[in-house]
């Protein structure tokens, strides 16, 4: 089958899922593609048999990057074309259908606007007027168009998907994110170690304001044995540096900026935490269970569907300071119930959020919209 995986951004769960099922499918033989906007993403490909091609568009509007993708897709002669970002599957599902494709559109989250449609999630921003009607009528259109399917990674987005969307009850599917093997690799020795007698949290993302780190920097303030390495770039840094200097806790928090490959972060951790008002499920969060670290999570979206409170990490709910610093304070001073809890981490992850898995669930899915 000849497969193409639509992204138009550069960086974040997303873009590393497309990468992952790309080269998942080109190892079990099939005509695999991918479309992104970059050669920085393109390049992750190399050497896997994935065929890469380049074609970007920065926004909705741009019309000249939606005539590059419509060409290169009308070149590939796709059987299906798996569109991964909001994006991609706004604009994409026209232009495949231009190409007389079928899609598959994972919805891997939702806009800021509209994160309390999503069962556990909190508000982020107030909508503006009309958002919420136009946006939702553009998905119902598009759910509601012939041989396509909506893919997500959790109930949570699957309910929004029916109750939110109106998106027809049989063309939604919840497949799942997976990690691939290499995650699950024997972590090596420890590179760097913090200092002495403190535990090491790894936070991992875009810094922006869903993402509430500032509260992940006022516990850490309260748990002195503990040490935050943000990693992750974005338009929240300086009110994330400011944070930390009116807390004092310049010596414990880093900012480690954007990295291609957080996997040694991840592998060097204690904790992963996780402190946003909305979620869906997060790659980092699958990553770091399957290098056995245990999280300490927010209680919203599709995050208790992967993470059992007590057995493979903490939830806490978003906001409350008090449940942030319990939490991390409990796992900072019992270092067996973390090894305990990273170890379940990475079976809870190993059992149920594998990439082979993923891949083996969504190929009947590109088979029934293919016909």
């Amino acid at each position: 089958m000849r497969v193409v995986q639509l992204i138009t951004q550069e960086r974040g769960g997303p873009v590393d899922h497309a990468v992952d099922v790309a080269v998942e499918l080109a190892r079990r033989g099939h005509d695999s593609h991918l479309v992104a906007p970059s050669d920085a993403v393109l390049d992750r490909v190399a050497g896997t048999g994935v065929r890469a091609h380049r074609a970007a568009m920065s926004g909705k509007r741009d019309l000249r990057g939606a005539r590059a993708i419509a060409r290169t897709l009308r070149g590939i002669g796709p059987d299906v074309v798996h569109l991964q970002d909001r994006r991609a599957g706004l604009v994409g599902r026209l232009l495949a259908g231009r190409a007389a494709a079928p899609t598959v559109y994972t919805l891997h989250g939702v806009p800021d606007s509209l994160a309390p449609l999503v069962p556990g999630n909190l508000a982020v921003t107030a909508p503006r007027r009309g958002d919420r009607a136009a946006y939702l009528w553009a998905e119902r259109v598009l759910a509601s168009r012939p041989r396509t399917a909506l893919v997500t990674p959790c109930a949570a987005l699957a309910h929004y998907a029916r109750a939110q969307v109106g998106a027809p009850a049989a063309r939604v599917h919840v497949v799942p994110n997976g990690v691939a093997a290499s995650w699950f690799d024997p972590a090596p020795v420890r590179r760097t170690t913090p200092a002495a007698g403190r535990t090491r949290a790894v936070w991992v993302g875009l810094l922006q304001p869903v993402k509430r780190v500032e509260d992940l920097v006022r516990a850490t303030a309260r748990v002195p044995d503990l040490e935050l390495v943000l990693v992750g770039d974005g338009p929240e840094r300086a009110r994330v540096e400011a944070a930390v200097a009116a807390t004092g806790t310049g010596d414990r928090v880093r900012l480690a900026g954007y990295l291609a490959d957080p996997a040694p972060v991840l592998r060097d951790a204690d904790l992963f935490v996780l402190s946003s008002a909305a979620e869906a499920s997060p790659m980092a969060l699958l990553q770091a269970m399957a290098c056995g670290v245990p999280p300490v999570a927010t209680r919203v979206g599709g995050v208790p569907e992967v993470v059992r409170d007590g057995t493979d990490g903490l939830l806490v709910r978003p906001g409350d300071d008090e449940q942030w610093v319990a939490a991390l304070g409990a796992l900072v001073a019992d270092a067996p119930r973390r090894r305990a809890m990273g170890a379940a981490a990475r079976a809870r992850v190993a059992d149920h959020h594998r990439l082979d898995h993923t891949v083996a669930a969504l190929l009947p899915i590109y088979e029934g919209v293919a016909g």
